[in-house]
């Protein structure tokens, strides 16, 4: 049935269309929660996104495992940057340069504003599909696949003058966010210096933007330029303190991501600076060489002795090398430090948990819950809280808050609709009726039903297909 060369080019204009509406789903991707990264994405996030217009609280930034080095804007007033991005840029000015650009496309609504460039584009489609059409349907097949495939690159290109139009006028939104917030612009320039440098590295043309979605970066840095030189803060330097967080977050990242023997050569023994005190620590540790990871973070914490999120390592180091006892004193202090940071306190009611199955011990298992129940108070999508509460009330007997708790997960993680509908059934049946969490179970439930029709419709299409 489809069988017209034509046809490719169209899909892949509908797909083009498609990922500029929708990005990169974030729950398609693993997504990389760590509490330390997160305050520090609130922290240069908020001026930047108060000179934007924007409520800090409303805007959200997270992290999504994947090695390029890119950043988008979703619907719902989401900004990801890739873990690529982050081991790439040197500079705390390079990211707040680039997150300036993504708080851009948020204030200009551009996700949502998308179908104006879609629009057009597919209206040029459809008509040159019905011209080509008409003309195969005439007996001239050579016309009518030169008429549609000479649609399909004119509506590619009047989207791709549509995207790259936006991303200039994001550009200098950008631009102005980061001179309104007092940051020096140098960081912005130099990130695009790199993709610059990329380009010339791939051999990707230079001085033809008509089949690219953004312009050309020599472009880009042009236009720049001419803003951000005349800002009051260009050249001024980053925030020493900023710069600082940074360079730890970056080291953690290396050491969480990379093999130990590529972190070691990144971060040599001779380097006694605390990003690498701590980058070291996690690849020891991820070769299980338990004492060597302790002792770096020790010297680490020579400096900050009691940093809220190195002891929330030294305490992961040791519940993950089985001395989890060891472990309940560093993570109680990393959670009262952190002001009873959500993550920070996940982890600590899993410690409980264990410790209090391992001692039979009640009052830790009680500790645990009210922990966990804190923690996802904060933070409702935090799957791993959930789990571990699901643990408390198993051990209980308490079937119904067992079954809420797994759907609660089910739901965050991506379960099965079917599976997610079950187990809030079950919560429903045996929860108070009427009760804060029967209502929960109940919503859960509607909405595990709509996930199941909207399968079986899919499903219905592809078997008529």
């Amino acid at each position: 049935m489809r069988t017209l060369s034509a046809f490719p080019a169209f899909a892949a204009l509908g797909l083009l269309i498609l990922s500029q509406l929708l990005a990169v789903p974030a729950q398609a991707q693993s997504l990389l929660r760590d509490a330390e990264t997160e305050e520090f994405f609130r922290d240069i996030g908020k001026p930047l996104k108060e000179a934007a217009g924007l409520d800090p609280r409303a805007v959200n930034v997270g992290l999504v495992n994947d090695g390029s080095i890119n950043a988008f804007a979703t619907l719902g007033q989401q900004v990801y940057f890739f873990s690529g991005l982050l081991i790439a840029a040197k500079d705390v000015r390079e990211v707040q340069g680039v997150l300036a650009h993504e708080l851009g496309h948020v204030a200009g609504g551009h996700a949502i504003r998308n179908n104006e460039g879609a629009a057009p584009a597919t209206s040029i489609s459809l008509l040159s599909m019905v011209i080509a059409g008409a003309l195969i349907a005439a007996g001239a097949g050579d016309a009518g696949m030169a008429a549609m495939m000479a649609g399909q690159q004119a509506a590619q290109g009047k989207y791709l003058a549509f995207s790259r139009e936006q991303e200039s006028r994001t550009d200098q939104a950008g631009a102005r966010f980061l001179e309104a917030a007092g940051v020096d612009g140098v960081g912005m320039i130099s990130f695009f210096r790199q993709l610059q440098g990329d380009e010339y590295r791939l051999a990707i043309p230079q001085d033809n933007a008509y089949n690219r979605t953004h312009p050309l970066s020599g472009e880009r840095i042009s236009a720049l330029e001419n803003v951000l030189e005349r800002s009051p803060y260009w050249k001024k330097g980053a925030d020493p303190k900023l710069q600082a967080r940074y360079q730890r977050i970056r080291a953690k990242l290396i050491g969480y991501l990379s093999n130990p023997e590529d972190t070691l050569r990144a971060y040599p023994a001779a380097d006694r600076s605390q990003p690498a005190h701590v980058a070291r620590a996690y690849a020891y540790h991820k070769q299980s060489k338990a004492d060597l990871a302790l002792a770096e973070i020790e010297a680490a914490m020579q400096v900050e002795p009691r940093d809220p999120y190195l002891m929330e390592l030294r305490g992961q180091i040791l519940l993950e090398s089985g001395r989890v006892n060891d472990a309940l004193p560093d993570l109680r202090n990393a959670v009262a430090a952190s002001d009873t940071d959500p993550l920070i306190a996940s982890m600590l009611g899993h410690a409980l948990v264990l410790q209090g199955e391992r001692d039979d011990n009640a009052a830790l298992m009680a500790e645990a819950e009210k922990v966990l129940r804190s923690a996802i108070a904060r933070d409702k999508e935090n799957p791993f809280a959930w789990l571990q509460l699901g643990t408390i009330y198993e051990r209980r007997g308490d079937k119904p808050r067992t079954a809420l708790a797994t759907a609660e997960r089910l739901s965050l993680t991506g379960g099965d609709p079917l599976a997610i509908n079950n187990a809030a059934r079950s919560a429903v049946a045996g929860l108070d009726r009427g009760s804060p969490e029967w209502l929960r179970a109940q919503d859960i439930v509607l909405v595990s039903q709509e996930d199941i029709q909207r399968m079986k419709k899919r499903g219905n299409r592809d078997r008529r297909g």
